[in-house]
């Protein structure tokens, strides 16, 4: 497993994602990536499926330190007490002391940045995450954030039919992880010629090929979704070949030519 360094932290740079994995599908899901190898999962308050990630952990039987844990609190609840209150519920759901990283879900209007930001940040001073970031950010909401406390993150959808190169290099100018969501497109990428011909010259999905594009480039990690089994044993088989220079700015530059942006709710900030 290759793992992006932070501010000193080491994070998978491969994890799974669990959006819209429910109850024993979720569970299932979450136990069988951790028994392949997976160390990081992803989830969130407005999943409903933190019980069921806390279950697998659990059972799993993996030290907990092993894992990198993810969870996000909903953009309704951003005032200093609901964020309070939805990390304690996370945490009770989780069955954990702790997680590794709390996200805002989505940026709103209705409640100041700097509110959320310094409750995130109590939050982390009394040890119930370690980190804290941010979740479908504009660069512009990143800067203001990041003046209430230290962004470690943030994830947005990127994948080779959508450029992100305006929060990468920021993310890499002010040093923080940039984790990519629906990392395949939703399976798009397959329709994708390009993604298709460098698939069929290394052997490899068109899957395969989008999250091998990611973990290479540098501060980047990548939270594939799937409940199937052999897609989840499928996505962690990007660590044994590499893309070519060319490849890699080949699918750069499908990805600021396609610009197909698959997570757009109306209440997104103006991208």
């Amino acid at each position: 497993m290759r793992h992006v360094t932070v501010r000193g932290e080491r994070v998978p740079a491969l994890g799974l994602g669990t959006g819209q994995l429910a109850d024993d599908v979720c569970y299932r899901a979450v136990r069988h990536a951790l028994d392949l190898g997976y160390r990081h999962v992803d989830t969130a308050r407005a999943y409903g499926n933190e019980h069921a990630v806390g279950k697998a952990l659990r059972d799993s039987g993996i030290d907990r330190d092993e894992i990198f844990l993810t969870t996000k609190v909903w953009r309704d609840d951003l005032t200093r007490d609901r964020v309070r209150a939805s990390v304690a519920a996370s945490l009770g759901d989780l069955g954990v002391d702790r997680v590794d990283l709390v996200l805002v879900h989505w940026p709103s209007d209705d409640v100041p940045l700097v509110e959320t930001m310094t409750a995130l940040r109590e939050l982390r001073d009394e040890g119930r995450t370690r980190h804290v970031g941010l979740s479908n950010f504009t660069p512009s909401q990143v800067r203001e954030a990041a003046r209430h406390a230290e962004v470690f993150c943030n994830q947005v959808e990127y994948h080779p039919l959508l450029a992100q190169d305006e929060l990468l290099g920021q993310a890499r100018r002010l040093g923080h992880l940039l984790t990519a969501y629906s990392p395949i497109a939703q399976g798009e990428v397959a329709r994708e010629p390009v993604v298709r011909r460098i698939a069929e010259r290394h052997g490899r999905t068109p899957a395969q090929i989008a999250l091998r594009w990611l973990v290479e480039q540098p501060g980047v990690a990548a939270i594939p979704r799937s409940h199937r089994p052999k897609h989840i044993e499928a996505n962690l088989r990007i660590f044994d070949f590499s893309l070519a220079e060319e490849e890699k700015q080949e699918l750069h530059r499908v990805a600021r030519k396609r610009a197909v942006r698959l997570s757009d709710p109306e209440y997104a900030p103006r991208w």
